[in-house]
């Protein structure tokens, strides 16, 4: 941990064609090697994939995804008296939309084969609909929360 305080937060400036922050956010961390163009070429083109194949806007498909992958709670360790306890706690805003950024980008590099717009575009339409790998992680950490409930008061 740094022992200078708080690294301040940088604003991410919006995206040129949707004048959006997340999907700015989202190519920032698709992004491998500093090569912010191809990142947005394969952001835009799965964006208007998903647009063809679902016959909505392909900008509400990647809205609806992300918000059907963010979490709510999750569960970290806590150390208690020699006993470590799964504490289940809410989580702020800005991890939340990093979790899940994370998580569908993870799903749809493990997706099998073809290139990687179509594998992106594959994962937000089945995000959107709820039926991905990036929603069951998401239930996954649920449940793990809801079942330690019971340890909720070690909270810090």
């Amino acid at each position: 941990m740094s022992r200078r305080g708080q690294a301040p937060k940088r604003q991410v400036a919006p995206d040129s064609r949707f004048n959006d922050v997340n999907v700015s956010r989202f190519i920032n961390h698709l992004m491998l090697g500093g090569k912010r163009s191809l990142a947005e070429r394969i952001v835009y083109g799965a964006i208007e994939l998903a647009e063809e194949r679902s016959r909505r806007n392909g900008f509400e498909v990647f809205e609806q995804a992300l918000r059907n992958a963010t979490p709510m709670v999750e569960v970290r360790p806590r150390r208690v008296g020699g006993a470590t306890y799964q504490v289940p706690m809410e989580i702020r805003a800005d991890r939340r939309n990093s979790l899940a950024m994370r998580w569908l980008i993870r799903s749809a590099r493990s997706r099998g084969g073809r290139s990687m717009v179509e594998k992106l575009a594959g994962e937000l339409q089945d995000t959107a609909s709820g039926q991905s790998a990036t929603t069951r992680r998401k239930d996954e950490t649920f449940r793990m929360a809801e079942a330690n409930k019971a340890f909720a008061h070690y909270r810090w």
